[in-house]
């Protein structure tokens, strides 16, 4: 593992938005530009830069409402209501530009009880509001996160049009997720995935074979069975998943709009 020594991680470990942003970074040799990012601190989401998930998967229908900016972090409300099947709601941010190649970084923190997926990921949205993986080509997950398991998360590579492929899950150990903020990363170049942690390089993907394509940010909390999880711990609700921002750096000054 190599440590990720640039101003964007040093910013990022203050868990504090109240420190500006770093307009470049310098990574694997090359220097990034601060191309799109969200500090998340005006008082309601800019509906600008984001569509709100608003699906209904596993146990939860995801809700705008459940969508709050307080003192300066992203805060996706988690409760225990019943919307149409479901007994649960959740919430979720997707980024309306579509993104390509360069450093995307967040910091982010899970919520306390069992039950919740929560997840940093990249994969072309169609509009809907939900994942539509039939109507995608990749999805990249720098981390998801089963509430269940608080000392770690796991990366992924999907490929999702036509015949699915999953091009390798890996566990990453980590500090619990649901006391303390985590800074995680992923730089995208254009045969190869490279995830960070809290500074640290913990994963490596080729993309010399697949076809990458612009893709979209997603931010999101759902009550899910996934890792293993057999029900949404009640006694926790309501809760919530916490981003102090997010930032997308590309090799290119132009995509800064």
């Amino acid at each position: 593992m190599k440590i990720l020594t640039t101003l964007s991680f040093l910013f990022s470990m203050a868990f504090s938005n109240s420190l500006a942003q770093p307009n470049t970074i310098k990574m694997k040799g090359k220097t990034y530009y601060l191309s799109f990012n969200d500090e998340f601190s005006t008082e309601k989401p800019d509906t600008t830069k984001w569509n709100y998930r608003t699906d209904s998967k596993h146990w939860s229908t995801q809700l705008p409402a459940n969508v709050k900016l307080e003192n300066g972090y992203l805060k996706l409300k988690l409760k225990k209501e019943t919307i149409g099947n479901k007994n649960y709601t959740g919430a979720g941010l997707i980024s309306k530009d579509s993104l390509g190649a360069g450093y995307y970084e967040t910091t982010m923190q899970i919520p306390k009880g069992a039950g919740w997926h929560t997840s940093f990921w990249l994969m072309k949205h169609d509009g809907s509001g939900g994942t539509g993986p039939g109507k995608t080509n990749l999805e990249i997950d720098i981390v998801e996160s089963d509430s269940k398991v608080k000392l770690g998360h796991h990366t992924n590579l999907h490929k999702w049009y036509g015949e699915h492929k999953d091009y390798g899950y890996k566990y990453i150990q980590s500090a619990d997720l649901s006391q303390s903020p985590q800074v995680a990363g992923c730089l995208i170049t254009k045969d190869s995935l490279f995830y960070f942690y809290n500074g640290l390089e913990v994963d490596k993907r080729s993309l010399s074979n697949l076809k990458f394509g612009k893709m979209h940010i997603w931010l999101t909390s759902i009550a899910s069975h996934l890792g293993g999880t057999e029900s949404v711990d009640d006694n926790l609700l309501p809760s919530e998943a916490i981003f102090d921002y997010v930032r997308y750096y590309s090799e290119s000054k132009k995509e800064k709009k």
